[in-house]
């Protein structure tokens, strides 16, 4: 840029400026090395796009797009960020898109929601459970909950 400046003697320099400011990039940044493994990342549910996504397995089954709605709906109720993956694509793309955008907790809306379960699977651990329907939304405002307190706590 050319700027100059009088150094204390009078002598004209260069000015030399350093930035020690944590941007939002910065944050990002050190999350997804932090918290990353051969299939994506994942983000803390604090600073993710979405706390959660319910994913419905078969777009073409009723009552799978039915179920899948209203747990969306359930869980943006209680005050979650839900992302509701509704495309018309195979699960396994679905699941792997999740992944690559660092969502940390996926409901997965398959053919046990027939029996009232849901498989609930917490990125961070590569790890899933199958939990009743009636039980998901206070599982999952569970999970952001502690995920959040043990990051107040370090």
């Amino acid at each position: 840029m050319g700027a100059r400046v009088l150094d204390p003697n009078g002598k004209e320099v260069t000015p030399i400026m350093g930035s020690y400011g944590i941007g939002i990039e910065r944050i990002l940044t050190a999350a997804i090395e932090q918290s990353n493994d051969a299939n994506g990342f994942w983000l803390p549910a604090s600073i993710a796009p979405f706390s959660v996504v319910v994913t419905v397995t078969n777009m073409a089954d009723a009552a799978l797009r039915d179920a899948g709605a209203n747990l969306a709906e359930e869980l943006q109720s209680a005050g979650l960020d839900v992302l509701l993956d509704d495309r018309d694509e195979r699960a396994g793309v679905k699941f792997k898109d999740a992944d690559l955008v660092g969502i940390p907790y996926r409901v997965n809306v398959g053919k046990k929601v027939a029996s009232g379960q849901v498989e609930l699977v917490t990125r961070a651990t590569s790890t899933s459970a199958d939990v009743p329907l009636t039980d998901v939304v206070a599982q999952v405002k569970r999970l952001v909950a502690e995920e959040r307190l043990l990051g107040d706590s370090q």
